[in-house]
This record gives C-alpha cells, structure tokens and sequence, in this order.
C-alpha cells in the first residue's frame, strides 16, 4: 500500500489543482477518492476561487474500480447510485469552477466526472468512453443526463451499445472537451484559464454555474425571467460597479 494521498491537493495563491492519486489503478475512481473529491469541494479553503481536477501517471481517470466492486441488492445500487449524483451535483453547482485537465483514459466514472465540471482540456493521448454496456450494467453516476445533453440521446446510444472510443479530437468536435492541447499541456492551460477565472467578478462567476445549466431546462418564458433575475443580481452589484469604472478608466478591474 502506498503511503501517498488519493487524493493530492496543490494550492498556487487562489488556484486549487487536485491531483486523483491511485496510478496502479489508472486512478480509478472508488468511494474512498470521490469521498475526499467531495470533501474538498464542500468546503474549499478560504481564498481558492478556482480548483483544477487532473490525474496522474497518464490517465486522469478510468472510471469505477471494479476489482472493489461491492456485492449490492437493487436498493443499495439505487442509493450508490444517488449518493454518486449528490457529489456530481456538488462539483457542477458548488459554485467552485472547476477546471479539467484530461488526458489518457477518461472512461466510464471518469467521464462522468469530467462532464460535472466547467472547463475541460484534453490532450492528445485522450480516450472518451462508456463501456458500461459492454459490461452488462448502466451508467449510474449522472452520464445519462450529463453526457447526454452533451452527445444527444442518440450518439450516447450508440457509444453506449458499441463501447465506442472517440480521440481528444472527436471530443472537441462532439463537445466532451472545450480545447485540445498539445501532449503535456493540459495543466498549464488549465493554470492559465483558472487565473482568467479568478480575476473575474466571484458573484458572476457564481450565477453563471448557478444558473445556465437550469436556465437550459426550463421553458423559454421562465428561462428569460430567470435570465432576468440573475441579471439584476450581478448588475446591481458593487463588482459591477467596479467594473464599469475600471472600463471607463481604461484599467483592470479590481473585484473583490
């Protein structure tokens, strides 16, 4: 047994860079790690505005240990299951952007995982797939509707069915990544976009995770009021004052 963290946390002023730990595993994820993911989300320390979630020893994380696999009747697998969304749900509406710096596998949980954050950076050696179906068994951590209403139920389907691998550049094109990046490169991106975000208004910030996601599943009619509310929150705020006064000064905003 290694005597080192699952779970490495780095902290560079107010940018968090969580490293998954479990390199003989291709950091498979188990309850143990999504434990301390959780917990660290849950109460990040005082001035972290932006954390970044990587992997290490080539891959960032190749979804669930199933040599920990765990003997459960359907009520236990339904409350995994839910207790697997509750942590999903932490990392998409924590508030806490969060940045992925992806590459080697990125599978099944990985993927998951990755599709609950904000920001996601894949490099070349990037694999992207759901091979549960080939396993006999569903997605249970949130895929379904994450993965979903980024693929579209009919691609997923087919993923799904055929346990498909798409490449770092078929991701970009089908939206499993935001930016493909040289081999290496994914971390220092993810460092450079984290200040851009943390240099940004903390209530703006906070409102967009906030509200974008659920504005996406409401009617238009209550999309726009919200759309609305949101705005008169952030507008009225004295960052936006700030802002507009170091855009007529011609000079950086200082948020606070």
């Amino acid at each position: 047994m290694s005597d080192e963290p699952m779970l490495k946390i780095d902290i560079e002023d107010s940018i968090a860079i969580l490293i998954m730990n479990r390199p003989a595993k291709r950091n498979a994820m188990c309850d143990e790690l999504l434990a301390h993911i959780d917990a660290f989300i849950s109460a990040p320390p005082e001035g972290v505005k932006v954390a970044i979630l990587t992997g290490t020893a080539g891959h960032y994380c190749s979804g669930l240990d199933l040599s920990e696999h765990v003997a459960r009747d359907a009520e236990g697998t339904m409350r995994h299951s839910r207790g697997w969304h509750q942590v999903m749900d932490r990392i998409q509406y924590g508030g806490l952007p969060v940045i992925s710096a992806m590459f080697g596998a990125v599978i099944g949980g990985g993927l998951e995982l990755a599709s609950a954050t904000h920001v996601r950076i894949a490099e070349p050696s990037t694999i992207f797939q759901l091979p549960e179906g080939r396993r006999g068994i569903f997605v249970g951590g949130g895929a379904s509707v994450r993965i979903g209403r980024i693929l579209g139920a009919d691609r997923m389907i087919e993923m799904m069915l055929t346990g498909r691998k798409y490449s770092a550049e078929e991701g970009l094109g089908l939206g499993l990544t935001h930016y493909c990046v040289g081999e290496g490169e994914a971390l220092a991106m993810a460092k450079d976009l984290a200040r851009k975000i943390a240099d940004n208004a903390p209530l703006s910030n906070y409102i967009m995770i906030q509200a974008l996601s659920r504005i996406e599943d409401m009617a238009k009619a209550d999309g726009l009021f919200t759309e609305s509310l949101c705005a008169a929150l952030t507008q009225t705020s004295p960052d936006a004052q700030e802002g507009l006064k170091a855009f007529l000064e011609k000079r950086t905003p200082n948020f606070k």
